[in-house]
């Protein structure tokens, strides 16, 4: 889309106040002051929570799952269209090899400071947290997972898990994006190779990529209200109780991603001729919604958008690169997390951990994010690298109290990286449109979205 329809899709002359950022900074404001009343009020006499904590979860909830509900049909039409666009760039497979090595490179960069801070603050030595609190999680990672999660268990990419209550079993459906990235890839090239004879599949793709781009629209625009019950949410039920006991560890989790995001992704974005401060202008609505939603799947419509619409990156590899990033680029829950929390087991525990160990650390947070993808996130991530180090797993229950409040700082970083890296690739390969990024401060994510969906 060119510079001028892009423009048309903007209103620069608007009020501040209509801008989507500063809606979604004071929503976030309402949500902390309604939390903290939330959190003020208690709950009842039967430990039930109460009306406004009810109210902000409900809200919280409904709007994330519209956010996901959107997520198959857009990965898998983006997919199938940009693996066709691809064929017009000279350069696909190069694209595809740098978005792989630039995700390791970030990584490793992030595990090693994640270890750097564990053996500096020592953040097990000072925890006060009682032993009793250690136990097993319910779902661990390992790596035959990788292979379980690649290879699609049906073309929907969908997982039916059944839960036992005392009121009954249930059973929901979830989907893994890993799978439906890989029966998306099937399917582009499968029309490739077909020809002409797929163009009526094509274009009922591109038709359905348009409508779900404009509900997408739609969803969007109830970011802020969106914003106030999963920030209000989280401030009611956890608080910052929890916080006492470990306090050391979290200050040593929020050093390492604050490192990350702010220092080493604009050391990143200057060394190939990026202005960060631009870079963040463009993706902090995907870098918002991804800290209060805690969740890289549900911001992915927004990613997606602002990468393309703010940053400059083409269509067709930033349709690819995004949601492949969603998956396996997690610089906060896959690097920096697993790296601290694996050394503070050892130090709570009192274990001993030598360069092989830390050798191990690196590894798993380079290639095992992979083996995670379509799970539950950093807990998955922080068995497997305990199982990888011979740690004891029931370290993982040192740590649930407060897993909620880092996870919002982690999910931002995850996001700020899975726009970051397609952002560098299509800089070094010169398709990145430097007058749309050099511009990202007049775009927020509402009008990105909103073009796009035209």
């Amino acid at each position: 889309m060119s510079n001028a329809s892009l423009a048309a899709g903007r209103s620069p002359s608007k009020p501040f106040y209509t801008s989507f950022g500063f809606q979604v900074l004071a929503a976030m404001v309402v949500g902390l002051v309604l939390g903290y009343i939330a959190r003020q009020i208690g709950t009842g006499p039967d430990g039930a929570a109460n009306a406004l904590t009810t109210t902000l979860s409900t809200i919280g909830t409904i709007f994330v799952q519209l956010l996901r509900a959107l997520v198959p049909v857009l990965v898998f039409t983006a997919i199938v269209a940009s693996i066709v666009k691809l064929r017009e760039l000279n350069n696909a497979a190069q694209l595809v090899w740098q978005t792989l090595l630039w995700f390791a490179i970030t990584a490793l960069i992030a595990v090693v400071i994640g270890i750097a801070l564990g053996l500096i603050i020592q953040p097990g030595t000072t925890a006060t947290v009682a032993q009793e609190a250690a136990k097993a999680p319910s779902s661990t990672g390992s790596w035959l997972d990788f292979l379980k999660g690649i290879v699609p268990g049906n073309v929907f990419g969908l997982q039916a898990s059944t839960k036992v209550a005392d009121s009954g079993a249930t059973t929901s459906l979830n989907f893994n994006v890993l799978q439906i990235l890989v029966v998306s890839i099937a399917v582009g090239i499968a029309a490739l190779q077909v020809g002409d004879k797929a163009e009526p599949f094509l274009a009922f793709n591109r038709s359905l990529l348009s409508i779900t781009r404009k509900i997408l629209w739609w969803v969007i625009r109830l970011t802020p209200i969106g914003t106030i019950g999963l920030l209000g949410n989280a401030v009611a039920v956890y608080g910052w109780d929890a916080l006492a006991s470990l306090g050391w560890f979290t200050v040593a989790v929020y050093i390492g991603l604050a490192i990350v995001l702010l220092v080493v992704y604009p050391a990143l974005l200057s060394a190939n001729g990026l202005n960060p401060v631009r870079f963040f202008q463009g993706a902090w609505p995907a870098i918002q919604l991804a800290f209060v939603s805690r969740s890289s799947i549900g911001t992915l419509p927004v990613t997606e958008a602002v990468t393309e619409r703010n940053l400059g990156v083409p269509r067709e590899y930033s349709a690819f690169a995004v949601p492949l990033g969603a998956t396996t680029k997690m610089d906060g829950c896959a690097a920096i997390y697993p790296a601290i929390a694996a050394i503070f087991v050892a130090q709570f525990y009192q274990i001993p951990l030598g360069l092989q160990e830390y050798l191990l650390i690196a590894f798993v947070s380079v290639i095992g994010s992979a083996a995670t993808a379509g799970l539950t996130g950093a807990v998955v991530m922080l068995t497997l690298t305990l199982s990888t180090l011979g740690l004891p797993l029931q370290g993982v229950g040192l740590l649930l109290a407060i897993d909620p409040i880092l996870d919002m700082g982690r999910t931002a970083v995850n996001v700020a990286g899975q726009a970051l890296v397609p952002t560098i690739v299509a800089k070094r390969q010169g398709i990145l449109n430097q007058a749309q990024y050099d511009a990202a401060e007049g775009i927020d994510a509402l009008d990105a979205v909103a073009v796009a969906a035209e």
